[in-house]
């Protein structure tokens, strides 16, 4: 499997990840302008020239960064892809001198074998106050917060 940094021509592949888990009620949409703003964010996991999973690692401050967007094709789950994404994405971190690498998911417990560990999104202000104020589901939230230090 290779992991590698998303590029341009990934863009549609990105979105239709994230859509049609989306449409499951698994994670939340995202359009293909924000997918091109933050381009640089995401990282593709490819078995054989194609993409079976896609994620991104987002800046917040000075000592937390969130995983976003993690998706991975049903055929491919469990096989190792998440955890490669998830592995790539806290190495960024550490290179980046990032101590703590948060997520909100509906997949706690593959986090958890991740080694993050469950905390309350209020000890999350970064987040709530900057990005989840503006989502639909507030305040009524119903992913649960995980985060990892470094």
């Amino acid at each position: 499997m290779l992991i590698r940094k998303a590029r341009i021509s990934d863009v549609e592949t990105i979105h239709q990840f994230i859509t049609y888990f989306a449409e499951k009620d698994l994670m939340l949409g995202r359009s293909r302008s924000s997918l091109y703003e933050c381009i640089r964010e995401f990282m593709v996991a490819e078995l054989d020239g194609k993409a079976v999973g896609v994620g991104s690692l987002h800046v917040m401050w000075e000592d937390l960064a969130e995983i976003r967007a993690l998706a991975v094709d049903e055929y491919h789950q469990k096989r190792g892809v998440g955890r490669g994404l998830v592995e790539a994405f806290l190495a960024e971190a550490v290179d980046l001198e990032i101590p703590r690498v948060f997520a909100l998911t509906y997949q706690a417990p593959f986090f958890v074998k991740c080694g993050f560990t469950i905390t309350p999104k209020e000890d999350l202000p970064q987040k709530v106050w900057k990005e989840c104020i503006n989502c639909p589901k507030f305040p009524k939230c119903d992913e649960v917060a995980v985060i990892k230090a470094l």
